[in-house]
């Protein structure tokens, strides 16, 4: 059983992203103010990775009229997100699966945040290119997640991870849980995460955030 199906794990779950991912708040805003840019007001939006419901509820509460669709493997997570949600729920479809198992759309825009850095690397390109056949032309998809430059730096700025969640009461030994991470999980550097973008034909890919080993992009259908 990983974190994501374990039940008391996942009700804690609320309680790590702000402590673990700096500006985790607003990151989930500009995210929105990123997808507004071109969904209309009454707008349908794919939110991957959609567990927990964080970011669903900051959409919808700010966007009366936009619609979503959902889409976790986890039904621990999609319960989560439909409590997280409370009344708002009515807007969203959520869906347990992967993306080839979400709904076609078209959609007027897609967030996955904090999800791609779970897909192994092998995977992440068909991931995208699921995603953006879903997308009507030129509409956003946002995307946030770990991704370090490799070489002798990428442990500094594990370490540097490691001192923030520390900082913020989150026990992570310096050493063994920022290496355990980096073995853990297929992270890409930056320079690969936006070759995968365009190689899945997105355009106009643009860094919007950075904060320690967390960056996001931008990107058109």
């Amino acid at each position: 059983m990983n974190g994501f199906d374990d039940p008391a794990a996942v009700a804690r779950y609320a309680d790590n992203p702000p402590r673990l991912v700096p500006g985790f708040v607003d990151l989930q805003r500009m995210t929105r103010l990123l997808l507004a840019e071109a969904a209309p007001a009454g707008g349908r939006i794919l939110v991957v990775g959609a567990g927990g419901g964080l970011e669903l509820r900051e959409f919808a509460a700010a966007e009366p009229g936009w619609l979503f669709v959902g889409v976790d493997p986890s039904a621990e997570m999609l319960k989560l997100a439909a409590m997280t949600l409370g009344p708002l729920v009515d807007r969203v479809e959520l869906h347990e699966g992967y993306i080839h198992m979400a709904a076609e759309g078209p959609f007027d825009g897609a967030s996955c945040l904090l999800t791609l850095h779970f897909v192994p690397w092998e995977e992440r390109l068909a991931t995208l290119i699921e995603i953006r056949r879903r997308l009507k032309p030129g509409a956003p998809l946002v995307v946030a997640h770990y991704s370090i430059d490799d070489g002798p730096k990428r442990k500094i700025w594990l370490d540097r991870f490691a001192s923030f969640a520390a900082d913020n009461g989150v026990v992570i030994d310096r050493a063994e849980g920022a290496r355990s991470l980096g073995e853990r999980l297929p992270i890409l550097t930056p320079e690969a995460e936006v070759a995968l973008l365009h190689q899945a034909g997105f355009d106009d890919v643009e860094l919007f955030y950075a904060a320690l080993t967390f960056r996001g992009w931008v990107a058109r259908a």
